[in-house]
């Protein structure tokens, strides 16, 4: 989808967080605080990813599991794939 260039082009990331209590929220806003490169309004609206841009975790669609209120546990997997392209 073309998400990574707003990660200086890296597709994948492993992080560790120091709180078990992660969410999805939580997890967005060391995304924009940490790994976004440029352009946060491409990847984020307010606390939410923008339209078009789909969540799975370990994957299942993240609606189905809480949205922004979805637990993150270790060992998760969490992915944004974009929706959205040229034409």
């Amino acid at each position: 989808g073309g998400l990574e260039l707003l990660f200086g082009s890296v597709k994948c990331h492993e992080v560790e967080l120091d709180s078990n209590e992660i969410t999805v929220e939580k997890l967005l806003v060391w995304i924009r605080e940490n790994l976004l490169k440029e352009r946060q309004e491409m990847f984020l609206k307010g606390k939410s990813v923008r339209p078009g841009v789909l969540v799975l975790i370990n994957d299942y669609d993240w609606e189905l599991m809480g949205h922004l209120e979805a637990p993150i546990k270790d060992k998760d997997s969490v992915v944004f794939i974009s929706t959205l392209h040229g034409g």
